[in-house]
């Protein structure tokens, strides 16, 4: 336990709540979800799942009627053909990773991913008494590992290597033909190699592709949290290789017993034509939200030397300001009433001179989050 770290975002949504109930305005950027409803035709289907009474315990990897469900998905979207066999449903895409890492890890196996990465990542394998090991990733690289730096970094207690594409914090996507690269090496090494695509269906300008298309030994992560709006209903998938899932079952029969059925029978229309509609269409809001926010950070002398084409996350570099940056946000919080992420909750590489903020709010409430902090900074 002395190695897992506090959720440092969670403290800073938990202050900017108390200083709501006080009667403080607060312009949160700092929290990684939606800020809409779920879509209706999702919301009514939770509602009659509760009328039928459907709030039972459910097969450990989640209904078959939903695990065809997601197969059809990677069908509609991909062109893959994933057996529904291999997608495992769990209480959200974090029961996902932790059951991932179960069956993979031995005590002392390490991870190879990025620094910055999504924090939660390395505590899951340490958990499971594995070994995280973030590798700096910067621009150059646009934030994503590359063949030659897991080359550089393997060592002979490497069991596996995690990708996130779109990533959190930083909102970049790996270059396609790269991921085919590090998944041959991987494979040539015996390692396994982990992919989180919980942000597919938030690309702006390029088209969602997933490792499956080329490898089936892989481990797939996504959520029903993110594209689909759905983050309070704690629902994910894993996508795993066929001879996994037998532990992977009694696994998450031991953890979690079953995922909601009441957010399972919701989740089945997350894939009806009117609840891709809204989820377009916020797609969309998201995208006109990423381009008015950036250039106006950038005014303001924040650094965000690339572009992110994913996610709803802007990784500023914020040296010009401080070279502390949890202090700072808490300073932001407390003073501007504007909340942000620390770099610290994503790793340790430069996490002191960068910070997070996550734009998926209407423009008129990122605009007065630009004019607080414009008049703190002056």
């Amino acid at each position: 336990m002395a190695d897992i770290e506090p959720f440092h975002v969670v403290v800073l949504i938990a202050r900017a709540k108390e200083l709501e109930a006080a009667g403080h305005s607060i312009v949160n950027m700092v929290v990684g979800e939606p800020d809409a409803p779920v879509a209706d035709a999702i919301a009514q289907a939770g509602i009659r799942a509760i009328q039928a009474g459907q709030v039972r315990y459910t097969a450990g990897l989640g209904m078959p009627l939903l695990r065809d469900a997601i197969a059809g998905w990677y069908r509609s979207c991909y062109g893959v053909d994933v057996p529904a066999g291999r997608i495992g449903v769990t209480p959200g895409s974090s029961g996902s990773l932790l059951l991932t890492m179960g069956v993979l890890l031995s005590p002392g196996d390490e991870v190879l991913m990025t620094d910055p990465g999504y924090p939660c990542n390395r505590h899951f394998v340490r958990t499971m008494e594995g070994r995280a090991v973030g590798i700096p990733v910067g621009a150059d690289t646009a934030y994503q590992l590359t063949a030659e730096r897991v080359e550089r970094h393997w060592s002979p207690r490497t069991r596996a290597v995690m990708l996130a594409s779109p990533s959190n914090p930083t909102g970049t996507l790996i270059d396609f033909e790269e991921l085919r690269a590090i998944h041959a090496l991987v494979r040539e090494r015996g390692g396994t190699l982990i992919v989180d695509e919980i942000y597919h269906g938030l690309t702006y300008g390029a088209k969602d592709r997933t490792v499956l298309e080329f490898a089936d030994d892989v481990f797939v992560i996504n959520s029903f949290s993110k594209y689909f709006g759905m983050t309070g209903w704690r629902l994910g998938w894993v996508v795993a290789p066929q001879a996994f899932m037998p532990d992977i079952e009694k696994l998450a029969q031991n953890l979690f017993i079953s995922p909601s059925e009441l957010a399972q029978h919701a989740a089945m229309a997350a894939f009806s034509p009117d609840a891709v509609a809204v989820h377009e269409q916020r797609r969309d809001a998201f995208r006109a939200q990423r381009d008015f926010l950036l250039p106006r950070l950038e005014a303001l002398g924040f650094g965000i030397p690339v572009r992110p084409d994913g996610a709803f996350y802007l990784y500023a570099d914020c040296s010009r300001f401080t070279t502390d940056s949890y202090a700072w946000c808490h300073e932001l919080l407390e003073q501007a009433g504007v909340a942000i992420a620390p770099g610290i909750d994503f790793g340790a590489y430069r996490a002191e001179t960068h910070v997070r903020f996550s734009y998926p709010k209407p423009i008129p409430v990122l605009a007065e989050g630009i004019a607080r902090l414009e008049r703190y900074l002056a």
